[in-house]
């Protein structure tokens, strides 16, 4: 088993051809959020991920083995809700409305500009139907919002980077 105890954020740093010559692994949001899990890479090769407590792996990051190769993360798809705005009877602030209710109740939800991602949950399917949002079930990758406390946050692909926020207010 091939050990990986180093994580390369969104692969920041290392050149573009050493990330795509790298193996992959397909990783769920469930196993990402895991700071110890093994897995099998596109070589085939058992691999035992041991990161520090809290780290959250995302799809494009890059662990580092001890062998020195390199793997770069997938996010799996995996079964999701998709919510969207009923164009007939609703409004795009309806998505606000949701992603409030939804972050009330501390579901992981990742946000996009004109649809939100959460978990299958039958009840909470039906509260957004009630709200006049349209939810589908499909298999997608999901790349749900990292929290208050996170070390960093997303800006959605093609824009990934971490930052402290003691440089700017919010």
């Amino acid at each position: 088993m091939i050990q990986a105890s180093k994580l390369v954020s969104q692969g920041q740093g290392l050149a573009s051809v050493l990330r795509q010559r790298a193996t992959t692994v397909e990783l769920d949001w469930e196993v990402r959020q895991k700071s110890r899990f093994a897995a099998t890479d596109s070589a085939g090769r058992d691999l035992g991920i041991f990161l520090p407590r809290g780290t959250l792996v995302r799809g494009g990051d890059v662990l580092v083995a001890e062998d020195g190769s390199l793997i770069r993360v997938i996010a799996a798809p995996q079964p999701v809700l998709v919510i969207t705005h009923c164009r007939n009877h609703g409004t795009p602030f309806d998505l606000t409305r949701a992603a409030y209710h939804l972050g009330n109740r501390h579901v992981p939800i990742e946000l996009q500009p004109d649809h939100l991602k959460i978990e299958p949950d039958h009840v909470l399917a039906d509260m957004l139907r009630a709200m006049h949002l349209i939810v589908k079930a499909q298999d997608l990758p999901f790349e749900p919002e990292g929290g208050a406390y996170a070390a960093g946050h997303a800006h959605g692909p093609g824009h990934a980077h971490d930052h402290a926020h003691d440089g700017h207010a919010h």
